[in-house]
């Protein structure tokens, strides 16, 4: 049996699409838990609770969506920032959009906190490739 990521945290807006990648992923059986969450701001919510609350997973992948209301992707990565170390962990995390913007992939690319840049929808050859990179211990 194959060693599983603790917890992946989705932030996308889109309700179908959560439908979808959480499907797909858990299909991958790759995580012992898929925590969803809507917006940037219900995000950052989430990574500062289990601050107080260790029932909270401490994600070991995001998957962060650009477009979405209350708090963007963007505005998301600028409070990510500023996470204290044990609420950010040892986090991997992607941008996975719709986008096609040029500038958007090298906005990404200039973030510190960013692992990569995905096109919706995720899909298995992409979580091999993300598994391949940055987890080799659990394949």
């Amino acid at each position: 049996m194959k060693k599983k990521l603790n917890c992946i945290l989705l932030i996308d807006d889109d309700e179908a699409t959560n439908f979808l990648h959480k499907s797909i992923l858990e299909e991958a059986d790759i995580s012992e838990k898929i925590i969803v969450r809507e917006n940037g701001e219900e995000a950052i919510n989430f990574l500062t609770a289990r601050l107080d609350d260790h029932n909270y997973p401490q994600p070991d992948l995001i998957f962060l969506d650009i477009n979405m209301p209350v708090l963007d992707g963007w505005q998301f990565l600028q409070k990510y920032k500023k996470l204290p170390p044990q609420a950010k962990g040892k986090i991997v995390l992607f941008m996975l959009t719709t986008s096609l913007n040029p500038a958007d992939r090298k906005r990404a690319e200039g973030e510190s906190n960013v692992n990569g840049f995905k096109t919706k929808p995720l899909d298995e050859a992409m979580i091999d490739e993300i598994l391949n990179e940055f987890y080799p211990e659990y394949l």
